[in-house]
């Protein structure tokens, strides 16, 4: 019977441990778009935390120093299962509500790109290759960047385009001095439309400067090493999306060309090391980024 009771607490605090690990792992999953900037949780989510650890330290103490029986065990074993499965579906919830809002934000840029027949699709090509290229990312670069907070970037970055007038998103030929002025705002025009939602501060950056440019000749002459790195991550699979896809003006260019441009502007135009790497990643899996609607 003592070793029945022992080991029921024992299993308790395995799974308290878990729990606390689990935890911490889905707090750190918060620093995103969707979570980032809600102050008034963040005490409870502190709070709740705390809770853990303090429940872990009473499986202990009455482990060691307490004499517990067969119910006190049971009624431990039972509390840390309880603890896992709903943190459980506190995860999934939270999942499931990232994922539904993913999907809203696609269909709302979907019926924002339908204005122009040379953009529908563009920017969940752009989601798609730059996910895929953060997933290639060396696990330093990784640590700088939110994968949720640079999707949602990703997703985003043309959405200044809405204030773009359809006449210039339409035109056939190319745009005169006048036109490409009010083309370039797009990115401020974007970070404009985002200015209330507080959670997305910290992407507007990403977004404003995704057409700058490494020799600081850019849309806002920001130099290179002050473009931030989730810039230039979107900017070279907006180039690649851009070379690689058909417009009313010009045919798509195939895999072999849109990586020979890319190198060709690496240093100039494109983060040269980051180049380096997306030119790494295997063709069909670049290949396997274009939308359906756009798939030949």
């Amino acid at each position: 019977m003592l070793v029945l009771i022992y080991t029921m607490i024992a299993l308790g605090v395995i799974i308290m441990v878990t729990n606390i690990y689990r935890y911490l792992l889905f707090l750190h999953s918060l620093h995103d778009v969707l979570s980032a900037g809600q102050s008034s949780g963040r005490f409870w989510k502190r709070f709740a935390l705390v809770l853990l650890i303090f429940f872990l330290c009473g499986y202990i103490f009455i482990g060691v120093f307490s004499h517990p029986d067969l119910m006190m065990a049971g009624i431990l074993f039972g509390g840390s299962i309880f603890v896992m499965i709903m943190l459980m579906l506190l995860f999934h919830l939270v999942h499931s509500v990232k994922e539904n809002s993913l999907t809203m934000t696609e269909t709302l840029i979907g019926m924002i790109e339908s204005r122009d027949s040379n953009l529908n699709g563009h920017s969940r090509y752009v989601q798609n290759l730059t996910m895929l290229f953060f997933k290639y990312l060396p696990s330093e670069l990784k640590a700088d960047i939110n994968p949720v907070s640079l999707e949602y970037a990703a997703l985003m970055h043309d959405v200044g385009k809405l204030g773009i007038p359809e006449s210039i998103l339409n035109k056939p030929g190319r745009l005169d001095e006048e036109e490409w002025k009010l083309m370039r705002e797009h990115p401020r025009l974007g970070v404009k439309f985002m200015e209330s939602m507080q959670s997305f501060k910290h992407i507007m950056p990403w977004i404003l400067y995704h057409h700058e440019r490494i020799d600081g000749k850019g849309y806002y002459q920001l130099p290179g090493n002050e473009i931030p790195l989730a810039a230039r991550i979107i900017s070279i699979c907006d180039t690649y999306s851009a070379i690689t896809m058909r417009r009313s003006y010009k045919d798509a260019m195939p895999y072999e060309i849109a990586l020979s441009i890319i190198n060709d502007v690496a240093g100039s135009q494109l983060d040269a090391d980051l180049v380096q790497i997306f030119s790494k990643i295997p063709r069909a899996e670049l290949e396997n980024c274009v939308p359906k609607n756009l798939a030949q």
